[in-house]
């Protein structure tokens, strides 16, 4: 039986963005945007879109979220990101309009081939379609599409993906209901 060998490990065909752009971003993230002391949202629209994030009207950043590449984020207008989410987009991440992230929750685009005994390393893009709730302290992983007005309630983890209208519970998040929305 063969074991892991974290020694061959190799992701050099990955290229984030050049060194000096992450460098900057690196200190850039947490001074503003990890920074639970630091409440204010334009500042980081501003910065977002200065390192190459794409962001619609209407965006809300709340203190202490964390995001990997900004020139890999999509945000449509009036989404909503919680305290504490960490958008770890290794891949792209695109977040339609109207969305809401809530509190503690965890956007992963990247994880590792378990299978390989080389650790490889994963990226698959995720879209969250307009209208997404994703829960407090849930996961979406890697290459999962939430389909319009989906949600992911408290503490569940998506790793397939979720149809439109449809609230999903659990690890793994399976169906529980449709999701209707009235005035």
């Amino acid at each position: 039986m063969e074991k892991t060998d974290l020694s061959a490990f190799d992701n050099s065909w990955y290229y984030p963005g050049s060194p000096l752009l992450r460098l900057f971003w690196y200190f850039v993230n947490i001074i503003f945007f990890q920074n639970p002391f630091f409440p204010f949202i334009k500042p980081k629209v501003l910065l977002l879109k200065m390192f190459g994030a794409k962001l619609g009207k209407g965006v809300v950043i709340k203190p202490a979220v964390n995001i990997k590449y900004p020139w890999k984020l999509i945000v449509g207008n009036h989404v909503w990101i919680g305290e504490g989410v960490w958008i770890d987009n290794l891949d792209r991440v695109i977040i339609g309009d109207n969305c809401c992230i809530s509190q503690g929750a965890l956007i992963l685009s990247g994880n590792h081939h378990y299978k390989k005994k080389t650790f490889d390393l994963i990226i698959k893009p995720i879209v969250l379609e307009d209208g997404v709730w994703i829960g407090a302290k849930s996961i979406v992983t890697q290459g999962v599409k939430c389909g319009s007005h989906s949600l992911l309630v408290v503490g569940s983890v998506a790793s397939s993906n979720m149809d439109p209208y449809t609230i999903y519970r659990g690890n793994p998040a399976e169906a529980v209901k449709e999701r209707v929305i009235r005035d």
